[in-house]
């Protein structure tokens, strides 16, 4: 399978076109991304293991909003009980499985490579007794933080086009990886716009919340003015991934 390379300004083109997905049909992917925001939500009711189970799932829920996102894109209407119609083959499932585990494994992997070479700052930054100096822990976290963010770059290339190139053509799983990898190098630039233009959106709705607040606006008003707010440019983030793998792998749709 062959990657295009894209201009740099293919990172707004994705976003307009998931914006226009979502058009077509926006109480379903308003409904998708709440779904999604409330499984988030719950993963963190059981520390640890719901976190783990989130990230298993992550390349299922990604390879259902693609397909969706597709069915929506050709004009075809999208329906309660066809968001889990992509999983019905045992053999996607299973292989969107594995791929799943993968990602945790990778994930895991990251994070002891982030966590490693700074662990005896960490631990200095543990008193003796027990007790905690979270201003030195905090500075001690700066660090593995970066380098695990930097890793998770890596990994997002990855695991990024795996989801779509295993389950609607049968990519074997190491492939998928590779394809995925060097189709998100050949593109970096628009992805680093992609990337930079989203960070700009929600960073700008934060301030804008914040400057509303400053002018006397109600902190929980806001919040529940802004919830399907969110939910909705979420819907736009989501719907993004469908034209961002339809244009980089066109010659395989």
């Amino acid at each position: 399978m062959q990657a295009a390379i894209l201009p740099i300004n293919a990172g707004w083109f994705w976003i307009d076109q998931g914006y226009r997905i979502c058009r077509r049909q926006p109480l379903a992917m308003f409904f998708w991304s709440m779904t999604l925001s409330m499984l988030i939500s719950l993963s963190y009711l059981v520390p640890l293991f719901g976190q783990m189970a989130l990230i298993i799932a992550t390349p299922s829920l990604t390879f259902m909003t693609l397909a969706a996102c597709r069915r929506i894109d050709s004009g075809q209407p999208m329906q309660l009980g066809m968001w889990t119609r992509p999983l019905r083959d045992a053999r996607v499932r299973k292989r969107l499985f594995v791929l799943g585990l993968a990602y945790l494994a990778s994930c895991f992997a990251g994070g002891l490579l982030a966590t490693l070479p700074f662990l005896d700052t960490l631990t200095a930054a543990i008193e003796g007794q027990g007790q905690i100096d979270e201003y030195a822990l905090l500075q001690a976290m700066r660090a593995p933080m970066i380098t695990f963010g930097v890793l998770y770059v890596l990994i997002s290339m990855l695991f990024w086009h795996a989801p779509a190139l295993i389950g609607w053509h049968g990519v074997p799983l190491g492939q998928a990886l590779f394809f995925s990898m060097v189709a998100c190098w050949r593109n970096k630039w628009a992805f680093l716009l992609y990337g930079i233009t989203w960070a700009a959106i929600f960073i700008g709705i934060q301030l804008l919340a914040s400057l509303l607040v400053g002018l006397g606006l109600s902190a929980t008003f806001l919040q529940f003015l802004l919830l399907p707010v969110n939910v909705a440019i979420t819907a736009v983030l989501y719907a993004s991934f469908y034209p961002a793998y339809v244009s980089v792998f066109r010659s395989a749709e």
